[in-house]
This record gives C-alpha cells, sequence and structure tokens, in this order.
C-alpha cells in the first residue's frame, strides 16, 4: 500500500521514518519530495575501460561541491548526486523514487530506484542528462520518494555496504560476488 500524507506525517510524528532536514514542502500527497545535496561526481573523460571487478572506482570519478552557481550535466551525461536529507527508514516501509515532472520535461532521467526497508543515510542518485546541458541547484527539490509499506517487517532489514552513506558514494564492490561461475 501507498502511504498518504497522512500516513507520512504519523511515521514521522512517532520518529519512525526520519527525515533530516525536514522542510514545510517535503511531504507531499502521495510522498515526499527530497532535494539536491551539494555533492555532484561525473565520471572521468578517458580512453580507459572501467573495470567492475575491481575495488573502487575513486581514479574514474571527479567530484565537486556545488555552491550557489549550480552544477552543469551535460548531454547525455551519466552524474551521481546526492540528496540533501538523511532518511532512516523503518523495517515496514520501501521507498520508490521517482524524478520530479518538472525535471523530466527538462529531459532528465533517473533510472528505477528502490530504497529498501531499514535502509539510513543521504540517497545516492544517478541522473542520466538530457539532450541539452541543463544546470541545477543545491537545494532544488528533484526527487519524489513514494513509501510502500510491506505486508509486515521485514525479517532482514537493510545493513548491506551502503548503510550509513553520507554525501554520494561511489559504487561499492564486492569481489567475492564479481566471480563467473
Amino acid at each position: 500500500m501507498i502511504l498518504s500524507d497522512w500516513d507520512i506525517r504519523v511515521y514521522i510524528e512517532k520518529k519512525l521514518l526520519i527525515i533530516d532536514p525536514l522542510f514545510d514542502d517535503t511531504v507531499r500527497e502521495n510522498g515526499v519530495d527530497l532535494r539536491f545535496g551539494d555533492e555532484f561526481c561525473r565520471f572521468k573523460r578517458e580512453n580507459s575501460v572501467v573495470d567492475t571487478s575491481r575495488d573502487g572506482v575513486d581514479n574514474v570519478l571527479e567530484c565537486y561541491r556545488v555552491r550557489g552557481d549550480g552544477f552543469v550535466i551535460n548531454p547525455l551525461e551519466h552524474v551521481l548526486t546526492t540528496t540533501l536529507e538523511y532518511v532512516e527508514f523503518p523495517h515496514d516501509l520501501v521507498g520508490l523514487v521517482n524524478l520530479r515532472s518538472t525535471f523530466a520535461r527538462f529531459g532528465l532521467y533517473i533510472p528505477p530506484t528502490v530504497i529498501d526497508a531499514g535502509f539510513k543515510g543521504n540517497i545516492t542518485i544517478e541522473l542520466v542528462g538530457s539532450t541539452v546541458p541543463v544546470k541545477v541547484y543545491p537545494g532544488q527539490r528533484f526527487l519524489h520518494l513514494i513509501l510502500a509499506r510491506t505486508s509486515s517487517p521485514v525479517y532482514k532489514p537493510y545493513t548491506g555496504k551502503y548503510q550509513g552513506q553520507r554525501g554520494v558514494t561511489p559504487p561499492k564492490l564486492d569481489n567475492s560476488s564479481s566471480k563467473i561461475y
């Protein structure tokens, strides 16, 4: 079941769902709107191959702290960004992340993203650029997060490698899972 604004406010008041900071316009009719943080990362333009079996991608990302001048997402560029808000999900809610329609109308896109029950941290999001450059700014509401209640609290809440992340978190690979069988 998708939560209404009423249900979301109850979860927040009871401190079952944490959204920090929480703005007056965060809670919407059937979800919450989240804002751009001030960190953006883009892939370096190199002719090398990104090897997904090695640890870390620090050598292929360029990260920036952005202030009032904004950040330009180049045509068809894949960019990692983060939400301003830190969230903590209870064991009976999952989040379905959508780009707010205003940004979609500018041609931006995000791949389907699910926030697991029990997740805590800033949300790292991949944005895909339009066919033209698009400038975005920290503090703009850009995500709409739909909250759905599970049929019962999950038996094993999220405790994965992205738990507690702050700011943009690049991919973290588990080398044991990259083996070919």
